[in-house]
């Protein structure tokens, strides 16, 4: 999607309904910097009040996202560029997710592994050695399913045996066997359970 040519369209539209930024900003209870940035082209609209600010500008939704008026002989066509565009963002998304847990993952089991040994060498047995362990545990535990969670959030886990797409629920998944985002889950359409590997897009 083309932010510059969006933030365009949307100036023009605001220009056609004789309201300035303030006023727009105004009935949609939010601020003119706002509207200033999506002019710009800075950012999009927030999902939750595109709907009410193509009431105000007279437009649907496709016409905001593609930045221009559409043909009725040219909206099938459209819509799908922008479906196609929209599901291009949403497994960059979740392939950046992916990667930041990868990340997050090795540098907390690092540090988790450092401090658990530094402690062990520099510390005779004791209460103050098994409070370190134990509070290092709970943060590397507590990290662990934040971790969890974002992987599971981040695209679909495939069906070895009948290639269906899902997302299980964050207790079947904790509790799931794993060889990195590869987890064994029972496939909620064939019942099998199996190695469902991680993949991006539906």
């Amino acid at each position: 999607m083309d932010l510059k040519k969006i933030g365009k369209f949307i100036q023009e539209c605001r220009h056609k309904k004789n309201l300035t930024q303030e006023q727009l900003a105004e009935k949609l209870s939010i601020t003119d910097r706002a509207v200033s940035k999506w002019e710009r082209g800075l950012s999009l609209p927030d999902a939750g009040i595109m709907l009410e600010l193509c009431n105000i500008l007279g437009i649907t939704v496709n016409e905001l996202l593609n930045g221009e008026k559409i043909e009725m002989k040219d909206y099938q066509e459209k819509n799908e560029k922008i479906l196609l565009e929209l599901a291009r963002q949403d497994e960059e998304k979740n392939k950046k997710l992916i990667f930041a847990e990868r990340i997050g993952v090795m540098i907390s089991t690092t540090f988790y592994l450092g401090l658990i040994l530094l402690a062990s060498f520099s510390l005779e047995e004791g209460q103050l050695l098994s409070t370190i362990i134990f509070l290092a545990t709970l943060i590397f535990v507590i990290t662990a399913l934040a971790w969890l969670k974002l992987e599971v959030d981040a695209g679909y886990y495939e069906c070895k045996t009948c290639h269906d797409k899902f997302i299980p629920t964050y207790k079947e998944a904790a509790f799931a066997p794993h060889i990195g985002t590869t987890r064994y889950l029972k496939c909620p359409k064939c019942k099998k359970r199996g190695w469902a590997k991680k993949v991006m897009s539906k």
